[in-house]
């Protein structure tokens, strides 16, 4: 017997996408069909579509499918639009299937974002802040999505640069691992 990902596709959707306010039909339809096996592991292929976050690579994570739709749905992409996917593989070929131009940064030093501009910029780690690089990679209108944590629970945050400031404002709680090297600064505390 073997196992239907089709099937698993759009009980993924049904079950963790539409229910989280994810009502983006562009960003459902490719959720639908972008093979999210394809980027697990294949030894753990069987748990794409589950509810949790799955290790690619060391240190690499990708995001539970709620907060992965959630955190594209911030975004707002458009299809034309140029995106930079950061230690995101399966946001990466969401994105391309919605018709963005994608730049993926895997490999190296996560913190030094190619140059841009960028229309949009996701990442499927968590960050105690984004890095400069990040920010400086916007165009002016682009938006970056990133849950930023400090500890325990975390917040996707979105980041709006316009001409004159990049500003940001806290949308909903994530708690995906935080990407080795992007870990808050240890400091002493009372």
């Amino acid at each position: 017997m073997t196992f239907d990902y089709a099937a698993a596709r759009n009980i993924m959707v049904d079950s963790q996408v539409r229910p989280n306010d994810v009502t983006d039909l562009a960003l459902q339809h490719a959720m639908r069909t972008v093979a999210r096996e394809a980027v697990a592991p294949a030894d753990k292929a069987h748990l794409a579509y589950a509810d949790c976050e799955i290790e690619y690579a060391p240190g690499r994570w990708l995001m539970r499918p709620r907060d992965v739709s959630k955190l594209i749905h911030l975004a707002r992409p458009k299809a034309g639009e140029r995106a930079l996917a950061i230690a995101a593989p399966y946001a990466a070929a969401v994105l391309e299937a919605m018709g963005l131009k994608v730049t993926r940064l895997e490999e190296g030093d996560l913190k030094a974002a190619p140059s841009g501009p960028f229309d949009v910029i996701v990442s499927e780690g968590a960050v105690a802040e984004p890095p400069a690089s990040w920010l400086g990679a916007l165009a002016v209108g682009g938006r970056l999505a990133v849950v930023v944590r400090k500890g325990p629970a975390g917040r996707a945050r979105l980041y709006l640069r316009s001409a004159q400031e990049t500003g940001y404002r806290e949308v909903f709680e994530a708690t995906p691992p935080v990407l080795p090297g992007l870990e808050a600064a240890a400091g002493f505390v009372f």
